[in-house]
């Protein structure tokens, strides 16, 4: 019974990219089934349910979200509902850390499936990019942006997701073999790989492209150089998209500019904004699951920030609102006020910190001396482990990244994505933590 739960859940583990990329129905399906068979081994006693500190963090945080949505406390219609879903995707993580994944097998095998996904999107933008159409006939968005294998510009944020688990670990194995065709091929795919996301044209995909190759070239030295130099191919593609793509230029460059010089009035600043003003109305609950949506037309919240000379930067009232403020943290906090933000900020921070445990030793005798001696044993082993980890682990920080524009916070396809790669980077490192003493 336990080897048949065990065996769902993996083959619905390595289903669910695909149900990621085309169908989310049966992606929400596919991660109700990997629930449905941990919580069966659990009820069974076949496993014991661990409370990692970010799992503790993870259902306080659910816990807040839900007293928050309860009808009495002035939450919107459904929200309720909705706030007892998210634990979907707490119970998925953990199952993916403490069962699914927790084989080398399993990780192996969603390695190859992640790495043909983010394979999938780059060829679809580059045929696309090439053609002038993608295989569903799908052609470039108006703005210059490549669909990818989608009829909407929404390849970049997936794409940038997947793209470090992806990439690394095949360039760091092919740096690592003999020959200057080896080599030559893990700079190429690295190279590859940044010039796709500039090329799809998203610019929030791009930035965090960036983010993640500097945080890339601290964590692996010995890629530094790779890294770098896939910085700069992008600046190069950058700066001759006026040739190549004068509208791609327009959005990534000219329209960024604009935006940036006058945020405060630009879509985004207008939407933090009024995220802010709801936040301080109701700084101890917020005002429920999607409290931004259900109340964001309510003209008591219209009238901006004068203190900080952001005085009703709304340009018309209801017409700036959205379905989420387009922040995870600023969503959270108008869902559950202050307590909420800051219990979410606390389990992103306890996602974070097992996926970079041990992952940077040359830093550790200048960060803190003390420890490096204890360091080395629990070190990944090759540099094809610690580079998989790292490519976890940007997976992550692009994601929870707190500047940034986002999805929603528990809405796939996006999030479905991020959850997937957390559970195996989760799984990674406890893989490679030593094993706890047994009591004497």
């Amino acid at each position: 019974m336990i080897l048949l739960l065990d065996r769902l859940a993996l083959a619905a583990t390595l289903l669910l990219p695909a149900f990621l990329l085309y169908g989310r129905a049966l992606a929400e399906v596919m991660i109700g089934l990997v629930d449905a068979c941990f919580l069966a081994s659990l009820l069974l006693g076949a496993r014991r349910l661990v409370l990692r500190p970010w799992l503790v963090l993870g259902l306080a945080w659910w816990g807040w979200e839900i007293l928050c949505s309860l009808p009495w406390s002035g939450a919107g219609p459904g929200a309720l509902a909705q706030a007892l879903a998210i634990g979907r995707f707490i119970l998925f993580v953990a199952a993916l850390e403490q069962s699914v994944l927790a084989g080398p097998a399993a990780r192996r095998a969603l390695q190859w499936v992640v790495s043909a996904a983010a394979l999938f999107i780059a060829g679809a933008a580059w045929e696309q990019a090439l053609t002038g159409r993608n295989f569903l006939g799908a052609p470039r968005w108006p703005d210059g942006a490549l669909t990818g294998p989608f009829v909407k510009p929404r390849a970049g944020a997936p794409f940038v997701r997947l793209l470090f688990p992806a990439m690394l670990p095949v360039s760091a194995w092919l740096l690592d073999r003999p020959g200057r065709a080896s080599r030559a091929g893990g700079v190429a795919l690295a190279l590859f790989g940044v010039i796709t996301v500039v090329l799809i044209g998203q610019r929030m995909p791009a930035l965090l492209a960036g983010l993640g190759l500097l945080v890339g070239a601290v964590l692996l030295p010995r890629l530094r150089r790779v890294a770098l130099g896939a910085l700069v191919a992008a600046a190069l593609v950058l700066a001759a998209t006026p040739v190549l793509s004068p509208p791609t230029f327009a959005k990534l460059v000219e329209r960024f500019t604009q935006q940036m010089s006058h945020f405060a009035a630009s879509s985004y600043g207008q939407l933090y904004t009024r995220a802010a003003v709801m936040v301080l109305a109701h700084p101890l609950h917020g005002l429920g699951f999607d409290g931004f949506r259900d109340f964001c037309t309510d003209p008591a919240y219209f009238h901006g920030l004068p203190g900080l000379g952001l005085a009703d930067a709304t340009a018309g009232g209801a017409e700036i609102c959205n379905l989420h403020p387009h922040n995870y943290y600023l969503q959270a906090a108008t869902d559950g006020g202050l307590p909420g933000l800051v219990l979410f900020t606390a389990l992103a921070v306890a996602w974070l910190v097992p996926l970079a445990r041990h992952l940077a030793p040359h830093l550790a005798p200048h960060l803190a001396p003390h420890l490096a001696p204890h360091l080395a044993p629990h070190l990944a082993p090759h540099r094809e482990d610690a580079a998989r980890r790292v490519g976890l682990l940007l997976a992550a920080l692009v994601h929870l990244w707190p500047i940034a524009s986002t999805s929603g916070l528990v809405n796939l396809p996006l999030e479905g994505w991020f959850f997937l790669l957390l559970g195996w980077g989760l799984a990674e490192a406890a893989a490679l933590a030593p094993p706890r003493p047994h009591p004497a």
